[in-house]
């Protein structure tokens, strides 16, 4: 009678562990608060273990036990391959859909595009405008002379290097970081263009340099590279660029003035050394930041006999392009007409 009552006692413990246990269970395992999806974000640096995000988690209450957590990673019951990187998680997420989010990498970005033609002070407030860091960090890390030095840009800015595009930032980058990724993306598309990566850093740099005078200058297209021949083949021939955009560009970035509506015959005379009006060769830096297809214009050059273009339809953007001043003249007295008669 006495065995069959500590049988029953033995049995009785047994299944209130049993049901204890798959009750705790079930508790570590569901989300802490299944309605509440407030974003929680954290940041898992590269090179932390298992046990480390187990913990980080349980401290920000995204779990209810950090050592369950591990576990289950630990013996592969749930995905446990965790990417570095910066998340935004929920009380709401189960550890499964954690760890699910964690193994995919599937990070904060914020998103900013960077339109084609801007100058790095420009740039500069789209980065702060979207909160990836201040104007003034932005510019200063354009400017680091080490930064500069470790991919040989013979000049005292990266202005023309930081490739237009759409980029996906983790939050939390520096302007260091985010500098170096444009970079990277530049260079990238110099490879896709045919940039071979023994070509001389002065040779790459002059054509950056032509490159930006192309991408303020054209507005079809198909037109880029025929500017780009006229401005070579006055190169060539040691004829001024004459450029109005490099005028904008000492007006407004030097200058610190606005954007003028019109450049005035004044404005042709600034002693200035990006001015292509009073100084032959090109500007002595980039004066934006070039795109595709302002860069393919100028490492894929086409022949012509142009050495003047000029605006003759405002609305597609298209220019007449002229082998003599004369031409060149009559092309403007032919844009005077056609505006006349609207």
């Amino acid at each position: 009678m006495k065995a069959r009552r500590i049988f029953v006692i033995v049995c009785i413990v047994l299944l209130t562990c049993a049901v204890g246990g798959t009750f705790f269970l079930y508790w570590t395992l569901s989300p802490v608060d299944a309605q509440d999806t407030t974003a929680v974000r954290i940041e898992i640096p590269a090179g932390s273990s298992a046990r480390l995000i187990a913990q980080k988690l349980q401290a920000a209450k995204l779990v209810h036990s950090g050592f369950v957590f591990y576990l289950c990673a630990r013996f592969g019951l749930i995905p446990h391959d965790f990417k570095a990187g910066t998340y935004d998680l929920s009380p709401a997420h189960t550890i499964r859909d954690i760890a699910q989010i964690l193994s995919e990498g599937r990070q904060v970005y914020i998103i900013v595009s960077f339109p084609e033609g801007l100058t790095i002070s420009k740039m500069a407030h789209i980065a702060e405008e979207k909160e990836l860091c201040s104007a003034q960090e932005f510019i200063a890390a354009a400017h680091d002379s080490a930064l500069i030095a470790a991919h040989a840009v013979p000049a005292s800015t990266l202005e023309g290097y930081l490739f237009p595009d759409t980029y996906y930032f983790t939050p939390g980058m520096s302007a260091t970081d985010i500098i170096e990724l444009m970079l990277d993306n530049f260079y990238a598309k110099l490879d896709e263009l045919g940039v071979s990566p023994q070509m001389a850093p002065q040779t790459v740099h002059e054509n950056i340099i032509l490159a930006s005078v192309v991408e303020r200058e054209y507005r079809a297209a198909e037109e880029a590279p025929l500017i780009a021949s006229v401005f070579a083949n006055r190169l060539r021939d040691g004829i001024g660029l004459y450029s109005c955009a490099t005028i904008e560009y000492i007006i407004t970035e030097i200058q610190g003035k606005p954007h003028p509506d019109v450049i005035k015959y004044a404005d042709l005379e600034i002693d200035n050394p990006y001015n292509t009006y009073k100084w032959a060769g090109l500007p002595a830096g980039a004066i934006s930041n070039p795109g595709l297809v302002a860069l393919s214009a100028v490492v894929n050059p086409v022949q012509t006999d142009y050495y003047f273009f000029r605006l003759t339809d405002p609305q597609s953007g298209t220019h007449t392009f002229s082998k003599t001043f004369d031409a060149h003249i009559a092309a403007e007295s032919l844009y005077t007409k056609k505006a006349a008669g609207r």
